[in-house]
């Protein structure tokens, strides 16, 4: 009897699990990286909701293939190679996110969630193709800025630090607090905290605990540490 061979299209399959999985590792680094000072196994673990074996084993597979290299600390950093492909996922990802919610009218939450799923097998014509339809935009629905574009806004301050009495307008909610607090997203879609919107914070949030957010029409009371994820260009 002659050797058994795999199904039709077996291998196939298994390449394009591993693609997928160095996409979104290398997708994981490149967020963590543009919000915080170093990026550790142990943080990459806590995003992706793996083991730290795991993420350990896949770490030195990506070394080897010269996606990522190590540094002090066993920090990851992107190597050029990786960077260039975590910047095409990333540009993909916010692009769908822009058609998802200008378009076809999903919420925040929904297209964040949506565009997560789809991003790692866009092909880079069709992202360009959509890049074109929406006119070129700068930023995702969130304003974090699509790789390779300039910044529409000037410096910017968390919200949470900003000067109490000093009119803003919210420019960006960070891509860490998006993925770490998965609710954040619709609750300032729903309390009209978003893009563009102009705001002021009374009283001293270390004394309250909170911080008083007025956009002219409304109050609303933000902890903390979601004031932090909301970063505003005072006027």
């Amino acid at each position: 009897m002659g050797e058994a061979r795999a199904p039709s299209g077996t291998s196939s399959r298994r390449r394009t699990l591993r693609d997928e999985t160095i996409k979104h590792y290398l997708e994981t680094i490149y967020y963590i990286a543009h919000e915080e000072d170093r990026v550790r196994p142990s943080r990459i673990a806590e995003w992706m909701a793996v083991s730290a074996p795991t993420v350990s084993t896949t770490l030195s597979s990506l070394k080897e293939d010269g996606w990522i290299e190590l540094g002090e600390g066993r920090s990851v950093v992107l190597t050029a190679k990786g960077r260039t492909t975590a910047e095409e996922i990333v540009r993909s990802h916010r692009l769908l996110e822009r058609w998802l919610t200008d378009k076809l009218r999903l919420d925040w939450a929904e297209a964040d969630l949506e565009a997560q799923n789809l991003a790692p097998v866009v092909s880079a014509e069709l992202a360009d193709r959509l890049d074109a339809h929406l006119g070129n935009p700068t930023t995702c629905p969130h304003g974090n800025v699509i790789p390779g574009r300039a910044a529409p806004y000037g410096t910017l301050v968390a919200l949470a630090d900003l000067e109490p009495g000093r009119w803003s307008r919210i420019r960006r909610i960070s891509e860490v607090a998006e993925h770490d607090a998965p609710d954040l997203l619709s609750y300032l879609y729903d309390e009209e905290l978003v893009l563009g919107t102009r705001v002021r914070v009374d009283g001293d949030a270390k004394t309250s605990g909170a911080v008083n957010v007025h956009t002219g029409k409304r109050s609303v009371a933000l902890g903390i540490e979601t004031a932090r994820s909301i970063w505003v260009e005072p006027e």
